[in-house]
């Protein structure tokens, strides 16, 4: 399934620091950097959000299939039948077929747009938590800015190993560094039926009697 990286909702949050910091102008910039992807990586919601978006994806998956299977059964019935339809039935159930295909399309479409709004509600919660984290190390720790070193084209080029504050705000979180192993929190690709309906209702040439 193709996984789109928890960086795209993370590219939402807003890494300030505290007032007080920012208000010391005199005070020399203390910069410091963070893996989001990391860090919710670690955070035990992770796991709950993906197995939340499996099992949404699954009931997604399976509404699709059972529109799928309507509409072979249907289209079987028709091709097996349409010899022996009059004209206006044949046209009546092709329409059918063209209206349940235009549906499970329009389905796939709405699928893929309702697991990424399902993601970033389960997110919020996480994203919140951890900004309110990076917003108390910052203070606490004197730093003016805190970037994400997130992405194919991060905020941060190049900073000091003493400049990562990912594992302050895990232990701000209560969260040991390294002992989760849980899998960064991934969107699932659109659910697709298992058998794809064809592309077009074939009509079937008949000779009307006169």
């Amino acid at each position: 399934m193709n996984k789109f990286r928890v960086a795209l909702a993370a590219a939402a949050l807003t890494f300030t620091t505290a007032t007080a910091s920012m208000a010391q102008t005199a005070a020399p910039l203390k910069i410091g950097y963070t893996s989001v992807e990391y860090v919710l990586s670690q955070m035990p919601e992770s796991k709950q959000i993906e197995s939340q978006l499996k099992d949404y994806s699954t009931q997604l998956k399976n509404q699709l299939d059972a529109k799928a299977t309507d509409f072979r059964t249907k289209g079987e019935a028709y091709q097996k039948g349409a010899a022996a339809m009059s004209d206006p039935v044949r046209a009546d159930k092709e329409k059918e077929l063209q209206n349940l295909q235009q549906s499970i399309q329009e389905f796939q479409q709405n699928a893929e747009a309702s697991l990424q709004q399902k993601q970033q509600a389960l997110l919020k919660p996480a994203l919140d938590k951890l900004q309110k984290n990076i917003d108390a190390v910052a203070e606490e720790n004197g730093f003016t800015y805190i970037l994400n070193s997130d992405g194919a084209s991060p905020v941060l080029l190049h900073g000091p190993k003493e400049g990562d504050v990912s594992d302050l705000i895990l232990k701000k979180m209560g969260i040991t560094p390294g002992a989760a192993t849980a899998p960064k929190v991934t969107t699932p690709a659109a659910p697709a039926p298992s058998a794809v309906p064809a592309a077009s209702t074939t009509k079937t040439k008949t000779k009307t009697k006169k």
